[in-house]
């Protein structure tokens, strides 16, 4: 099996199948899209989608994110993000997740990448700097979370993941 991928992309729908399996098993009755979103802005998914009167924020914003969930129960739409990284994690590739979430609040987001925690591992493990994570509109804080994508398990190695599920 192979431990990493040739482009990132690669990553994309396996990560999107993931992410379909936990939001339905998570969100019970809501209604689940996932998308492989990396090629278009955010808000252009969220306007196909029927949601984007409910993010008014991200119009006219460069922001690509590289798979979206978007979960509508009792007609309120939510969003989750998955960052995807086939090299090591470093603090670029956190801040870049952290002002998206910061914008866009959504009620879930992952930063994954298939080689590893990288320079993430030290900052968050060994200096316990997990308050980088976090995110929110000051009411619900939130945290982002971090983890190793297993290629060959197409799954997220949950013995990494900062914090846990």
């Amino acid at each position: 099996m192979a431990s990493n991928v040739q482009k990132e992309f690669e990553l994309y729908e396996p990560m999107r199948y993931w992410l379909q399996t936990y939001l339905e098993d998570k969100y019970k009755g809501a209604t689940i899209i996932t998308v492989d979103s990396h090629a278009q802005t955010l808000d252009t998914f969220l306007e196909k989608y029927g949601v984007l009167d409910n993010y008014p924020q991200t119009v006219g914003l460069d922001i690509q994110i590289d798979v979206l969930g978007i979960v509508i129960k009792n007609k309120r739409p939510s969003i989750v993000f998955i960052e995807a990284k086939k090299t090591q994690l470093n603090l670029h590739d956190l801040g870049q997740l952290w002002a998206y979430c910061k914008l866009c609040d959504p009620i879930e987001a992952f930063l994954l990448s298939s080689s590893g925690l990288g320079s993430l591992n030290k900052i968050l493990n060994n200096f316990g700097r997990t308050d980088l994570l976090s995110f929110g509109d000051g009411k619900q804080l939130k945290q982002m979370q971090v983890g190793k994508w297993s290629v060959g398990a197409k799954n997220i190695d949950f013995s990494t993941l900062i914090p846990k599920l």
